[in-house]
């Protein structure tokens, strides 16, 4: 009889399989191998790293290269679909992975069911370690469904057609955001970080104690119409708003609003351009334009610490990429911190650290997240590309403080 855990496991992984492929069936093979800049990779690219992490760190340690055929179609490809893992061997140059034109999207397809089926078969197999190193591959898929999707949303808007991912969708009866409310906490030494059971990414470790001071956090993610009165008062003109680099950014970038509005009241979106939603959580805004704007609001961002702390009390539920809608919806009504998971990542203004006495893991797997803590900024909550089971108060997400082409908003915070 196979073991609870792997049984768990193998249930989480061909759950996660399927959704990848659910997720990527709307983008034709042409879609599928573009790269519309250098962060950005093909959805092709995608199907196949996804594969290529449990070939690399599950299949071949456990089969130790004598079972079945090899897992490699061609051995070139372990270094076409590596990531970032210098201890596993060379990569190919990231911002290039638009020229994969080979192997095709059916042969990425092919390898997949392949290792699909090997996956399943050693599953109720595995030894500890490497059933962790399964469950690891399938939140990291997850996290690579997020990026499918905004990469895909990335490339469509790159051409001229603005073509849409899915077909448009009906229209929906407007809905007016809820008014904006504070929820006051009253600080102390609070816990930080994963303690408990159940899958964490190591960044979310170790547990420790911190103290933040009384503070308020908006109940709400901030609004288009809200935004849109930063825009209109000029807030892209204004220096004395912005942080040096972001307005350094923004004057680079010639940035007039959140990426992908249009000059008519409308934004193009996963079924094309549409009107603009008044009452949805702004999106696609870099750290600099959510702290210009909290300045211009009069409030600041949150730290990572208070969002934490807030969040605990807050129900993991929301606008998912399970929920099909594929956009920032208006927040609920509801008393205390609503939009806490789902809808738009929500930047903190906390620069992406280690926890007080973390440590990286031994081997190739312990790259995946520490090297980055440099440049980032702490992102928490999820998105509507986010899966639902994907997320929890401690989930770290960061990003540069520029980048703009993730589902990401603003929570406003104050001091009380």
């Amino acid at each position: 009889m196979i073991d609870p855990a792997a049984e768990e496991v193998l249930r989480r992984y061909l759950c996660v399989r399927a959704r990848t492929e659910a997720l990527a069936a709307p983008l034709s093979a042409e879609d599928a191998m573009v790269q519309s800049m250098p962060d950005a990779s093909p959805a092709k690219w995608h199907l196949a790293h996804t594969t290529w992490f449990f070939a690399e760190f599950v299949l071949a340690p456990f089969e130790g290269g004598g079972r079945g055929p090899p897992l490699w179609p061609d051995e070139r490809w372990r270094v076409l679909f590596n990531s970032y893992y210098e201890a596993v061997g060379p990569r190919h140059v990231r911002a290039a992975r638009g020229v994969l034109s080979r192997p095709s999207l059916d042969e990425v397809q092919a390898w997949r069911a392949a290792v699909d089926t090997r996956m399943a078969e050693v599953i109720p197999d595995l030894p500890g370690d490497a059933l962790a190193a399964a469950l690891l591959g399938t939140h990291h898929e997850e996290q690579h469904q997020e990026l499918l999707l905004t990469d895909a949303k990335h490339a469509l808007h790159a051409s001229e057609l603005r073509p849409s991912y899915l077909p448009r969708a009906s229209a929906r009866a407007p809905v007016p955001a809820p008014a904006l409310r504070w929820a006051d906490f009253s600080g102390g030494v609070v816990a930080i970080g994963h303690a408990g059971q159940g899958f964490a990414f190591d960044n979310e470790a170790p547990s420790h104690e911190a103290f933040v001071a009384p503070f308020r956090l908006a109940s709400r993610l901030v609004t288009n119409a809200e935004y849109r009165g930063f825009v209109e008062d000029g807030g892209y003109r204004r220096p004395d708003l912005w942080l040096s680099d972001g307005w350094a950014a923004a004057q680079a970038a010639c940035w007039t609003s959140p990426l992908y509005w249009e000059e008519d009241g409308a934004a193009f979106g996963m079924h094309g351009v549409e009107a603009l939603d008044p009452a949805a959580p702004v999106a696609h805004v870099s750290h600099y334009e959510a702290d210009a704007y909290a300045r211009w609001s009069g409030a600041r961002l949150p730290t990572e610490h208070e969002w934490e702390h807030a969040a605990h009390r807050a129900p993991v539920e929301g606008n998912f990429v399970d929920d099909g809608r594929l956009a920032p919806a208006p927040a609920p009504a509801g008393e205390g911190v609503t939009q806490a998971f789902g809808d738009a990542w929500e930047w903190t203004a906390s620069a992406y650290l280690p926890y007080p006495r973390f440590r990286t893991a031994p081997g190739a797997l312990g790259e995946y997240n520490g090297k980055f803590m440099s440049g980032q900024m702490v992102l928490r909550g999820g998105s509507c590309f986010s899966a639902r089971d994907h997320l929890r108060a401690t989930y770290r997400n960061f990003f540069p403080p520029g980048a703009r082409w993730q589902v990401t908003g603003i929570r406003l915070a104050r001091d009380a």
